[in-house]
């Protein structure tokens, strides 16, 4: 089944400098600035930003990756910047990446007064990233396609004859569906996995050009679900479509979460300010922004969860481990490859 295929998780070095990324640092700020350099969207992480801003006086220097570099065009910057630092902070949009960072020695322990209130599951045990504000993998359903059958409840549905040429998921050669594809090969194994997938194949499963083509083809009628991501069902919701979020495997291994992360780095010209920005990217006020403008879930228990978001206390998270999940993503991409016919 031949898709297209953007690349592999880490580009060459020589790539990534000419990459765009939004942006770039020209000289080592002022003592009045940090600079973060991020693969949370733009649209959702300059609020954030701007608001530290407000309360710190503190001028914040972002270094954006762009949607044709998505989560490695300043992943691979940081890696080429490594001998001169330039950035302070890596704000990540999944927890997995900054392990690449983390095996290069590129990273510096922070335990941030705000990571108590991030459960242990989504936080480094040694402090070298810290969860905040998440996305979860869930099953976007078209309610008028479905009709009278039951709706699908499992991941592993996917396969099931009874859907046979109906479901959709995203190409996994990036984006968030390559982290879930590495959480099955670190949960399940890779010859259960391969399997999976390759039943995924005689089932007709539609392999689309993203999680928004995912939403696209389910609230347009033309699946009857799809695997996605909780902030593209939340837009498909709010579009009025007849469809509805379901988080798979509740009653078995899970829904896969996704927090984004922050990272401390090593040799930042402004350490200080750095740990401020983590801290604030960390607390209440933040995963409350995200959760309102982006619809991600709160890992923190004490905030407000606006209409139609959930907490990760109220679901049954897929257990995993995110430092397994990075190798994997390194290692099945072989394999990978040749799955989707390149």
């Amino acid at each position: 089944m031949a898709r297209a295929v953007q690349g592999s998780l880490v580009l060459t070095a020589a790539a990534l400098l000419v990459a765009g990324c939004g942006g770039g640092v020209a000289s080592r700020p002022s003592a009045g600035e940090v600079v973060v350099y991020t693969s949370v969207d733009q649209v959702f992480s300059e609020p954030l930003f701007r608001r530290f801003e407000e309360q710190t006086a503190i001028t914040v220097r972002a270094v954006f990756d762009t949607e044709e570099t998505k989560s490695t065009g300043v992943l691979n910057r940081l890696i080429a910047e490594a001998e001169n630092p330039q950035a302070d902070v890596f704000f990540s949009g999944d927890p997995v990446r900054p392990f690449l960072l983390i095996e290069r020695g590129l990273v510096t322990a922070y335990h941030s007064p705000e990571a108590d209130a991030v459960p242990a599951a989504f936080r480094d045990a040694e402090h070298r990233w810290t969860g905040a504000a998440a996305r979860a993998r869930v099953l976007l359903v078209n309610r008028d396609r479905l009709g009278d059958r039951p709706a699908p409840s499992s991941v592993r549905d996917l396969a099931n004859p009874a859907f046979k040429g109906e479901a959709a998921m995203a190409n996994p050669l990036f984006g968030t569906t390559t982290m879930h594809v590495a959480a099955w090969f670190a949960s399940w194994g890779e010859a259960a996995t391969q399997e999976f997938l390759d039943d995924l194949e005689t089932n007709q499963v539609r392999i689309a050009s993203s999680n928004g083509e995912v939403r696209r083809l389910v609230t347009g009628g033309e699946a009857t679900f799809g695997l996605t991501d909780t902030d593209d069902a939340a837009e498909a919701l709010e579009s009025g479509a007849p469809v509805e979020l379901i988080y798979p495997d509740q009653e078995g291994m899970g829904a896969l979460v996704m927090p984004t992360s922050v990272v401390l780095l090593r040799g930042g010209p402004h350490p200080g300010n750095a740990r401020r920005l983590l801290d604030f990217l960390l607390s209440a006020t933040a995963e409350r922004l995200m959760a309102e403008q982006a619809a991600h879930m709160p890992l923190r228990s004490d905030v407000p969860l606006p209409a139609g978001v959930r907490g990760v206390q109220s679901i049954v998270p897929m257990a995993v481990d995110y430092g397994r999940v990075a190798t994997e993503m390194e290692q099945m991409q072989p394999w990978l490859r040749q799955w989707v016919g390149l």
